[in-house]
């Protein structure tokens, strides 16, 4: 795989991010509608708008309970673990570093979603 060239940090965080929003739509099967990541020494870190589907907003709505919430984490903690070594190639392709942990949590409240990802050293970007 060729390296990919980055003259800025900003272009890598702009990659990374069209990453992960295709890895929502193609995997998880909706995207966010934004998408904007960090790239800070090891740790890159992305914050996801609009993440929900209409059906997991009506089940928040509708239920209000702690049970819906803690349902939709879980099924999108699952379906993520199942797909994780997909994600972190994608991202280990244009960072060109191992990574090494990822983290995730989805607002059920505001629809977001972060995701922290450490890798064994910060990226090489100007």
């Amino acid at each position: 795989m060729p390296k990919p060239k980055f003259t800025t940090r900003g272009q890598m965080e702009a990659a990374v991010s069209d990453a992960l929003t295709r890895f929502e739509k193609e995997y998880m099967g909706r995207g966010p509608l934004e998408t904007k990541t960090y790239i800070v020494d090891d740790m890159v870190i992305a914050r996801m708008k609009g993440i929900l589907t209409k059906a997991e907003m009506d089940l928040v709505r509708a239920n209000g309970s702690a049970k819906g919430r803690e349902l939709i984490k879980q099924v999108r903690m699952e379906l993520l673990e199942s797909a994780r070594g997909t994600l972190e190639a994608s991202v280990r392709a244009i960072t060109r570093r191992k990574i090494r942990s990822l983290h995730t949590d989805i607002s059920t409240q505001t629809g977001e979603k972060i995701v922290v990802l450490i890798l064994d050293k910060a990226p090489e970007v100007p």
